[in-house]
């Protein structure tokens, strides 16, 4: 049996909770706190991630993902390194109703730059409902000053076949041979 560590990570309210909720086959262990400030994209968000978000996927042969989600305001970034330590890959998930969501990208690329640099990045972008710019065109030429060419995908974060795709396109920029 072999067990997988797959992290998500983004701005506060980009749907890292709710995506590791729909994967998880346990209970997920959240780490969270009331909200002390509303964000404007966010008037109904109750909580926020304080310390981690914990799930894991049960596979056929009996192999494990363990799912983790780190907080994601900037004034608890002591986690991440804790929470990235032996992880395979990362989820970045951005909210397009942010105000600058390609600035929030640029921000979780650098902060995980040691992390990306070492394994596969994803990205997930959330709420183009709302708000549909900027495109995922704009997020792939930001993405060029990185010299980065990862998956990128519109995703719903409440929505189990589409996060699972994102979750998928990682496991395969990870090892290829899967199928």
């Amino acid at each position: 049996m072999s067990s997988y560590k797959l992290i998500f990570t983004g701005p506060s309210g980009a749907g890292k909770t709710t995506a590791i909720s729909v994967l998880s086959d346990t209970p997920v262990v959240k780490t969270e706190a009331k909200t002390t400030k509303r964000l404007p994209t966010h008037r109904n968000k109750q909580t926020i991630t304080v310390g981690l978000d914990y799930g894991i996927i049960n596979l056929k042969n009996k192999d494990k993902i363990y799912l983790y989600g780190t907080p994601g305001q900037e004034r608890f970034d002591f986690m991440w390194d804790i929470i990235t330590e032996g992880g395979l890959g990362l989820v970045l998930l951005i909210d397009n109703a942010r105000t600058d969501p390609i600035e929030d990208m640029r921000f979780f690329l650098k902060a995980f730059a040691d992390f990306i640099q070492k394994t596969k990045i994803v990205i997930g972008v959330t709420r183009m409902d709302i708000s549909p710019t900027p495109r995922i065109a704009d997020y792939h030429q930001a993405l060029r000053a990185y010299n980065l060419n990862p998956p990128l995908f519109d995703v719903d974060a409440r929505r189990k076949k589409e996060v699972s795709l994102l979750l998928q396109a990682l496991l395969y920029s990870l090892d290829p041979s899967l199928n």
